[in-house]
Formats: structure tokens, sequence, C-alpha cells
């Protein structure tokens, strides 16, 4: 009978216990009550309850019967972790009559910050897996726990698996719940839930009110709505809900699938949105509830409304080249016209230049498709960033424009991995943009600055500047910043030079302080250090023609004309030939140029606006001393004969092939390094004295050009020697021997003139007829 009894209060509290444990919803007050409940039924001094989290890690240990230090103590064991995870793993109970020797017979260490003999633990586990562990102590060794107290604590360990179960439950799905309602809140699109009954929302998101507060005035409650706002659905329908109330709307259960609809208020505000509307209907089949989804379309309108205006405005860009190149082609069929060649050769010029503009524009539209799809052709290589630099605003002067191009990148620039074409392109639709926006007396800077793993190149302009609400949407494809006197802008180059960039591994991205204060443009690209490779030491050639000198630099070329188009095809051909071509379209700035890049060679147009290209030349020579040669469409035999006669050291008549040009260039400046003997020249009244450069007739100065000084001192250092036409053309005009003598003859003829000798009867200089020239020997001291 005591047994009973014993047997009826242990289930009475056990009971007892239980109802106190599912009274509380706090996982740890609950567990905290599964722990004290366990060790106040078995009698045991303390008691520990440990819970797993869902990688099997320990996730939370509370503890029964100790003090706070003890708990603390507890918390810090070195070993803890280790005791718990050979606790986890022991499938079922285990009973041990002395704590510490057990934890030494299993490598762990047995110190406890409390004292205890005895002890009992139990799994705890849900569905066979294990969750945690619950474990009971006694502090007096003769005590012992009873098969009862396994029992007792296997009962307890259930409970605790459950209620650590439905915490882990509980916990996912607010997890789930705030996932949900974070994502509805964040969301483009609004959500709103109404209660059928009422009309009235029961909940909205954060986009949801923002759609609506666009229809509301001011400080105008969001419930005004019910009696200004109109619907226009769209089969053409109004619904004004002042007249039908929003609940009798709600109680229909209609189903919305995406139909666009206009919100709009009697003061003319209004708003397009793409409306979905679900029903939710109770158990008895009517609504009890409204979910409204609704978008925004006023940004799809606006993309609509940009892509007709590029539209336009591509369809204004082509078909205007394309009435200019039929117009130009009907002027040269017409048969009854009498065109002079050099009208000619406008038209022809025309045409060029406007199958050049649309071609631009046709491929800027391929780029933006491949960029859009993913497949524009990048090649990225180890690559000279300044050269590419150099290059670009070469082919920016060269391209007409009257803008101040400043370049200021540093001698030991890191090497890029770059794809040179698409680079330049980049550079190219920078510079283009700043000169689009800024007034041409202004100053373009170009600047490149080094990184730890990259280099940032920076366009910049005195122009009018970007709004900052304008700067987010610069890069988009048919983003345009309007101006009145702004053409020729399809909004794509931006676009383009994001897509390049980006391609390379790098970011663009434009920064202004404002209107009227200017723009900069910077993108970035990786340097070969971050894929491996090692920058090339600084080079002594140049890169640039304004930032890097040294004694083997590139020979640096200064081309001169007002043909945009000449000048491009000069600069493609040189270029490509290893030069650096300085381009100017303007006479004006030929002395400056010539001082500041110090070119080896001067390309010079006959005819130049405001300017006689004789008189320029003779300009060049007498002050710089730089070979000279003329480029015009005018062969006369006179005019040729003039430029010679004045000291131009080749004369090129267009049209010409690169070949023939290059040719030209490296003959006049292989003339330039004839060598010349040490000792004077002195026969008669003649004297050459080399060292200094001067001829002298009888004690007076002669001025000689510069052809026809080297073409003197050639014969001189031969005295004696008569030289073939072929060797003079080879070694004073570079020429082959079958080239045009007609410069060998003018020349001859000047200098003769010039030191009046007859040519019947010759002091000087001794023709041999259709074999050559030559000079007698010296004067023996």
């Amino acid at each position: 009978m005591q047994e009973i009894q014993a047997l009826r209060d242990r289930l009475s509290r056990l009971s007892a216990a239980s109802l106190h444990i599912n009274g509380s919803l706090d996982v740890n007050v609950v567990l905290q009550e599964v722990i004290d409940n366990a060790r106040y039924l078995t009698n045991a001094r303390y008691g520990v309850i440990a819970s797993m989290d869902e990688v099997g890690g320990l996730d939370s240990v509370l503890t029964s019967g100790t003090t706070g230090d003890e708990h603390r103590q507890l918390m810090e064991l070195p070993d803890g972790p280790r005791i718990f995870d050979h606790f986890s793993k022991i499938p079922g109970p285990l009973r041990v009559d002395n704590y510490h020797e057990f934890a030494e017979s299993v490598g762990l260490d047995g110190w406890l910050p409390m004292t205890v003999f005895a002890g009992l633990s139990a799994p705890i586990k849900h569905l066979g897996e294990p969750v945690g562990i619950i474990w009971l102590g006694h502090s007096r060794e003769d005590k012992e726990f009873s098969e009862e107290d396994v029992e007792t604590l296997v009962m307890f360990g259930s409970q605790a698996a459950m209620v650590i179960s439905n915490a882990r439950r509980y916990r996912d799905e607010m997890r789930s719940r705030t996932d949900l309602e974070t994502l509805i809140s964040t969301t483009s699109v609004g959500v709103a839930v109404f209660d059928a009954r009422t009309g009235a929302p029961v909940s909205t998101n954060r986009e949801w009110m923002r759609i609506i507060d666009a229809l509301l005035a001011p400080d105008e409650p969001s419930e005004n709505l019910r009696e200004t706002l109109t619907i226009r659905r769209a089969d053409g329908r109004e619904l004004h809900l002042a007249n039908v109330p929003i609940d009798q709307l709600l109680k229909a259960g209609e189903k919305v699938r995406a139909e666009e609809m206009v919100f709009s208020v009697p003061d003319g505000r209004s708003i397009t949105v793409l409306l979905n509307g679900n029903p939710i209907l109770s158990e008895e089949g009517e609504v009890e509830r409204l979910i409204v989804t609704m978008q925004d379309m006023t940004p799809l309108k606006e993309v609509e409304r940009l892509r007709a205006e590029f539209l336009a405005t591509v369809s204004h860009e082509l078909r205007t080249p394309l009435a200019t190149v039929r117009g130009s082609v009907s002027a040269l069929l017409d048969e009854f016209s009498d065109m002079h060649p050099t009208e000619m050769r406008q038209f022809h010029r025309i045409i060029l230049e406007q199958t050049d503009r649309m071609r631009a524009l046709i491929a800027d539209l391929l780029d933006v498709a491949r960029i859009e799809t993913g497949t524009l052709p990048v090649s990225p290589q180890p690559t000279d960033l300044a050269v590419l630099i150099g290059e670009a605003g070469n082919a920016f002067r060269i391209g007409g424009h009257r803008h101040n191009l400043s370049i200021d990148v540093p001698r030991d620039l890191p090497w890029v991995m770059g794809d040179k074409s698409r680079i330049i392109q980049v550079l190219g639709n920078l510079l283009t943009n700043a000169a689009r926006h800024s007034p041409e007396s202004s100053i373009i800077r170009v600047s490149a600055t080094p990184g730890d793993l990259q280099v940032s190149v920076s366009v910049s302009d005195e122009g009018r500047g970007i709004p900052a609400e304008s700067l987010p949407h610069l890069f988009r494809k048919f983003s345009r910043i309007e101006t009145e006197e702004q053409g020729g802008d399809t909004g794509l180059g931006l676009a383009v030079c994001k897509g390049i960039v980006e391609a390379h591994g790098g970011r663009i991205w434009a920064e202004s302080d404002g209107p009227g204060l200017g723009a900069r443009f910077t993108f970035t690209l990786p340097t070969v250090e971050e894929v491996g490779f090692v920058s090339p030491a600084p080079s002594p050639q140049v890169s640039t023609p304004s930032t890097r000198r040294s004694a083997r630099e590139q020979l640096r070329i200064l081309a001169v004309d007002d043909d945009d188009q000449a000048l491009r095809y000069i600069r493609d051909a040189l270029v490509a030939s290893g030069y650096v071509v300085v381009a100017t379209g303007d006479p004006e700035d030929v002395p400056r140029l010539v001082e500041e890049e110090k070119p080896h060679l001067v390309l010079l147009d006959l005819m130049l606006p405001g300017v006689d290209g004789i008189d320029l030349m003779k300009e060049i020579v007498n002050a710089y001393e730089l070979p000279v040669i003329f480029v015009s469409a005018y062969g006369q035999d006179q005019l040729i004969a003039k430029a010679f006669e004045v000291g131009a050291d080749d004369y090129v008549v267009k049209p010409f092939s690169p070949t023939e040009l290059v040719a030209r260039i490296r003959a006049a400046l292989r003339r330039r390094t004839t060598s010349e003997p040490s000792i004077p020249y002195v026969v008669g009244n003649l004297s050459i004295d080399y060292a200094e450069r001067l001829v002298t007739l009888g004690g007076s100065p002669i001025d000689l050009t510069a052809i026809q000084y080297r073409l003197l001192v050639e014969l001189s250092a031969n005295a004696g020697r008569v030289l073939t036409y072929e060797h003079l053309l080879r070694r004073v005009w570079g020429s082959d021997g079958d080239a045009d003598v007609r410069p060998m003859r003018t020349a001859i003829s000047a200098i003769r003139g010039k030191l009046r000798d007859d040519a019947g009867n010759p002091t000087y200089i001794f023709t041999k007829l259709r074999v050559g020239y030559s000079m007698p020997k010296a004067d023996m001291s």
C-alpha cells in the first residue's frame, strides 16, 4: 500500500508538472520547469538541460539547484563542448555511481564547480534524432538513482523534446513570416488586403502607400480617396468610389488579372497601374478578404516615351545623312552640270562624312544590342593605357573639335588588361560627350590615377554640368541630357561605355557639382598585376605627345590640314607605322604645337584658311629648321617648283596611299641624318662650314633652304665625283632611283642662282648630261 501510495504521489506530481510546463509559451521557461520538476521528483541536488541547434552544436544550457557562481563556472568549462558531445551521442539513459571516475574513464575532465557523486543522464530525442540532453546529479556519496528515477527522467526528456520541437517550429514559422513581411514590405509591387465586409484595408505595404500618397494632397488623409477617387478600367468603364461603396465592389469577388487601370482625382493628378485582385472565400463561399496588388506603370511609360523618342531621333539621324548623300550623288550624276574637280571633291567629301556618320550610329546600335545579349566581343590583353589615351587624344583633335585638350598621365602608370580598340572607343565617346556639352573655348582634361589593383581614368569638362537627379540615369540606353542646342545625340554613347567598361571588370560613374559647374566621368580598369602579370618598366619611348620625353622617343609628326577626313586618314596611316601624330586644322595653332610638342617633321596642307601655306612653311623652316612636306590636291608644276624653291622637303599630291606617305616621311627624316665632313669645303670664293652650317660666297652668307643645303653638302662631300640622279634622289630626297627628278633640277637651279654660277660655264656645280652633277675638289690650303 505504501508503494502504491508513493506511485500515486509521483504520478500526481508528474501530472501537475506537465500542466505547469504546458502553461507557458517561452521555451526557456518551459525547459527550466522541466529540469526543476525532474530534479524535484528524483530528489536530485543538481540538474542540467542542454539543447542542440539545427546543425548539432550546443544551443542553450539551463541549470537547476546551482548557485549563480556555479552556473557561471559550469558555462565556462573548457571541456564543456566535449562533455556535451559525449553525452549527446549516448543512445539511451545512463546511470553512474561516481561521475568523476566515469569522466576520467572516457577521457573527459571530471572536474565540476559543484560536488557530484552519482549521476543520471537521458537523451532528448524527437523523431529518433537527438535534440539535447538532460542530466541530474547527487551531492552526497550515499545517494543513488533508482529505476523509477530513470523512468521519470526519460518522461521529462520526452516532454523536453516536444518543447524543443515546438519551439523550433514556432521559430521557423516566425522567421518565415518575418521574411515574407519583409519581402512584401520592400517589393516594388503594391500589396493590400481588404476586409470585404467593411471595405477597410487590413494591411498594406510601403509601395502601396507610396502609390496612394501620389494621389493625395499634403497632409490629406487616405480615407478621402473614398470620395474623390475615379478608376478608369481597361475597357473604358469609369468607377467613382463616391457613387459605388467600396465594400460592395469587394463583396462582388471579381477576379482581376493584369489589368491596366488609371487612378485619378479631381485636381488632375493621376497614376497608371497594373492591377491584380483575388478574393478569399469563407467556408460558406462568401468573400471575406480581397488581396490586391498593383504596379506603378510610370517608369514603364517613361521607358516607352524614351524608346519612341529614341526611335524618332535615330530615324532622323539616319534620314539626314541619307538625304545629304542622295543630294550629293544627284549633283555628281547630273549630266548637264559642268562641275569643277574641286567641287566634285567637295561632294565626295560630303558623301564620305555622312556615310561615316551613319556607320558610327549603326555601330553603336549593334554594340548596345550585343551588350544587352551579353555577346559584346572584348579581348583584354596587357596594354599600355598611356598610349591608348594619347591615340584617343589625337583622334579627338583630328575630329575638328576646337576645345583645348589637356592630358595628365604619370610616367609610371601601370599597364592594364584591356581591349585596345574598345578602350579607345570609350575614351572617344567620353571626349565627344564632353565636347558636346561644353563651350569650344573651354578645357577638357584627361587624367589617369593608379590604384592598388586598378587604374582610374577621368574625363572632365567645364561645361553645362549635370543635375543631381539626372546622374543615376546617364548610362541608361535611352538617357540623354536635353538641351536646345544639343544635336546628334542618340543617348547610346554612354550606355556603350558602361557595357564596355563592365565587360572589362571595371565600373564607370559620373560626378557633377550641378548645372553650370562642369562634369567628370570616371572609369576603372584592372591592372595587369590583378591577373598575375607584371607591368613593364617605364619605356624610354613616348606614349603621349605631351607627357613622355626621352632620348629614344617616338618620332612625332605634326599634321596640319583643314580637311577633317584627310587628317583622320593621315593619322591612321602614320599611327599604324609607329609614329605619334599631333594634328590640327587651325594654322594658328602651329607655332604653339611646334614649341610644345617638338615634332620631327611637319605635314602641311598648301591651301589653308586665312593663311598661305608657303608663308607658313617659311616660318617653320626659318624658326625651327624642321623638314616640311606639303600635302595638297594641287599638282601643278609651278606650285611644286615654288614649294621646293622656298625649302619644302617634299610634295605629295592627293590622293596618295599610306605606303607612299610613310615612305616619303622616312626619306625626309633620313636626309636629316646625312653625314657631313668635319673639315670646311673651300673652292674659289665658295666656302661651306659644315660645323656652323654656314655657306658663304666671297665672305657673304648665302641663304639656302634646308633641302638646298643638304644637296650642296652631298655634292661637296663627294667633290671630284659625279653623283648620279639616282644617288642624289636616294641620299637627299630618300626616293627610289626612278622618282621624279624635277624637284632636284629645281633645287640645283636655285643653288646656282644664289651662287651666281653660270650653268653654261660653271665654277661650282657641273652637269653630266643624263647622268648627274658634280663639284670640284676643294682648294689645297
